[in-house]
């Protein structure tokens, strides 16, 4: 069961609890909450895998890039040498060479700025999530508490 889905049968526990007259209150079924409470215990380490995932998925994008960068400034080089006598080919190599260096490190920046911003809105969403489910646990026993 997806997390999406856990949160949603809690809130929907909640919403379909019978209410205290004349308060916000409601009185929900302690076994039924601490089962989705457990379900979404077991379900977190599957989004943070998913998280890290992404992470060296970013990591692996950047390493390819730079390896690119590499093999294609390594070619050029090796053109470069070829035709050095000719000193237009040579001058002109070089602003290829740069060229497509500087796009490649263009690329590995936007690539590393996008993974880095997703990671941090999917982190965002879950620490979201998570804070909505914590103050929740902590009205219910609240709630329970004051029932004494």
């Amino acid at each position: 069961m997806e997390f999406l889905d856990l949160l949603n049968e809690l809130e929907e526990l909640i919403a379909q609890s019978s209410r205290i007259p004349l308060t916000r209150k409601v009185i929900v079924d302690e076994d039924k909450v601490l089962d989705l409470l457990d379900k979404l215990r077991s379900i977190l380490p599957e989004e943070l895998r998913r998280a890290k995932w992404l992470v060296e998925e970013r990591e692996k994008v950047l390493e390819d890039a730079r390896k690119e960068a590499e093999r294609i400034i390594s070619a050029a080089q090796e053109e470069i040498a070829r035709r050095a006598e000719e000193s237009e080919i040579v001058r002109q190599a070089k602003e290829r060479a740069e060229a497509v260096v500087g796009k490649a490190e263009e690329i590995a920046r936007e690539i590393k700025i996008r993974a880095r911003e997703y990671a941090d809105e999917v982190l965002a969403q879950l620490e979201e999530r998570l804070n909505r489910v914590l103050k929740e646990i902590q009205e219910g026993r609240s709630e329970l508490r004051g029932m004494k």
